[in-house]
């Protein structure tokens, strides 16, 4: 069986000069149900993510509870260009959770930034969790 870490810099490589990915993930798919491992899919798409982004394509996820605006795509893409100057891409994709109450979370391989209302919320209780009448 192929390590996670391993098989995500296989990955990773096919995606760096592929651009139909559609027979690379039936591959992947089917290789993870075959050795019992889909519920460590997360975990892999961020090592894939961390792979491409040592070699220069930077990949976020902005989640919110509606679809994010252009304006702000464009706004976190300018942040990341800021942050990844040597960056060959920058993509941002945006994702639709009606769990999250307001504001968006931005996720990169090895980071998030959680500007959620809920983040709020649960920061502010956490500081008045100590303070007493």
């Amino acid at each position: 069986m192929i390590s996670r870490r391993h098989l995500a810099e296989i990955i990773g490589e096919r995606t760096l000069h592929v651009s139909d990915s559609t027979e690379l993930a039936r591959e992947v798919a089917a290789y993870l149900l075959d050795t019992g491992q889909s519920a460590d899919l997360e975990s892999l798409l961020r090592d894939v993510m961390e792979y491409r982004a040592e070699h220069g394509i930077i990949e976020a996820i902005a989640t919110s509870a509606y679809e994010v605006d252009e304006r702000v795509i464009a706004d976190i893409e300018e942040i990341l260009r800021e942050e990844f100057p040597g960056a060959k891409s920058i993509t941002v994709i945006s994702r639709i959770d009606p769990t999250v109450v307001g504001g968006v979370k931005v996720s990169l391989a090895n980071e998030q930034l959680d500007m959620t209302v809920r983040e709020k919320l649960d920061t502010f209780k956490r500081l008045t969790a100590n303070i007493k009448d």
